[in-house]
């Protein structure tokens, strides 16, 4: 958390430092041009790989697969998207990397790799407890509670 919070506020530190190298190398007015036009690619690459990746998504559910690698690689499109949106040469730098193909797949990949890992360790922590759980407390919704017993109809 403490992490986060640095870099939240170091980022817009960061990104006026390298606007202000970047506008004395270049002049002010085309280093302003440049995140302007930045910021415009990104607004259409959020309004392109929406629909591609809605389209693609489709395609997935029409083959009866599931579109998990479309919707991640949607994602990181989006993402990249938003980081050109941003006004910035660090942020316009990390957008225009998400928006290559390869950097995308092997960081989809790694995304992946981790949330099956985090399932799998989620899976044995819960059949850990379940082992350990004597069997009389059942969670509710599981198993309705029965109670067994005999009983005896008497008529007056």
């Amino acid at each position: 958390m403490r992490a986060f919070l640095l870099l939240f506020l170091l980022f817009p530190v960061l990104e006026l430092y390298v606007f202000f190298k970047v506008s004395t190398a270049i002049g002010f007015f085309p280093a302003l041009l440049l995140i302007i036009a930045g910021s415009m690619l990104g607004v259409l690459v959020v309004r392109v790989a929406g629909l591609a990746t809605a389209l693609k998504a489709r395609e997935s559910l029409n083959r009866g697969e599931l579109p998990a690698q479309q919707m991640l690689e949607g994602l990181m499109l989006a993402l990249g998207g938003g980081l050109l949106v941003l006004p910035g040469f660090i942020s316009d730098a990390a957008g225009l990397l998400l928006l290559f193909p390869p950097v995308r797949r092997f960081l989809v990949n790694r995304l992946r790799k981790r949330a099956e890992e985090q399932a799998i360790r989620q899976r044995a922590f819960a059949e850990d407890f379940e082992a350990a759980r004597p069997r009389s407390h059942q969670p509710l919704g599981r198993e309705p509670n029965v109670i067994e017993g005999e009983f005896e109809h008497r008529d007056k």
